[in-house]
């Protein structure tokens, strides 16, 4: 008998855990279609959509880096519920194409996992939720500790940053940061 419900414990846990992982990219994969579907709204309304009732935040921006075919939705926010979803937008920072810098930060093993394959003068395009796009070039890259950004909160051109953490292939969470600078070449507004 023991023999028996060895094999059938070590399947049932099999299962559960195959489920637990498929349930999470089922939701992964939802959440993304419901972002889009909110970005689309907003930018067709002018209006804030959230992409479900119970968010805590809602699409701000399109981000895009056709070159690599990389795609994201960024969230108003940096929460960790909201980065659970999509890059935030940090909420002190300039929206894209203002004069400023725009902050956008994600977690590398996920939505920001495309950074270590952006290239100095590769192309960024940001499109935000009111519908105008901007288009900024990759020219600087840097790695520096989470309390030392070197980010100019007064800059006088339109900026962009996107940030998250570093090493790219890192376990455990550490104390230096990957920044991606970017500057404004063009607007379609």
């Amino acid at each position: 008998m023991p023999r028996i419900i060895s094999p059938l414990a070590l399947a049932l846990i099999g299962i559960i855990l195959f489920g637990d992982g498929a349930y999470i990219h089922a939701k992964a994969w939802l959440a993304q279609v419901l972002l889009e579907r909110a970005f689309d709204q907003s930018v067709a309304t002018g209006e804030v959509v959230r992409p479900w009732s119970w968010a805590d935040t809602w699409p701000v921006a399109r981000i895009e880096v056709r070159r690599i075919g990389a795609r994201a939705i960024v969230l108003e926010g940096a929460s960790g519920q909201a980065l659970a979803f999509g890059p935030g937008h940090i909420r002190q920072t300039a929206d894209a194409g203002e004069r400023g810098v725009a902050v956008y930060a994600a977690h590398r093993d996920t939505h920001f996992r495309f950074l270590r394959n952006v290239a100095i003068g590769d192309l960024i395009d940001v499109t935000r939720s009111d519908g105008k796009h901007f288009r900024f070039r990759a020219d600087s890259s840097a790695v520096v500790r989470f309390d030392a950004s070197g980010i100019d909160p007064a800059a006088r051109a339109a900026e962009l940053v996107l940030a998250t953490c570093w090493p790219f292939d890192a376990v455990a969470s550490g104390p230096e940061r990957y920044i991606l600078h970017a500057t404004l070449i063009g607007t379609d507004e």
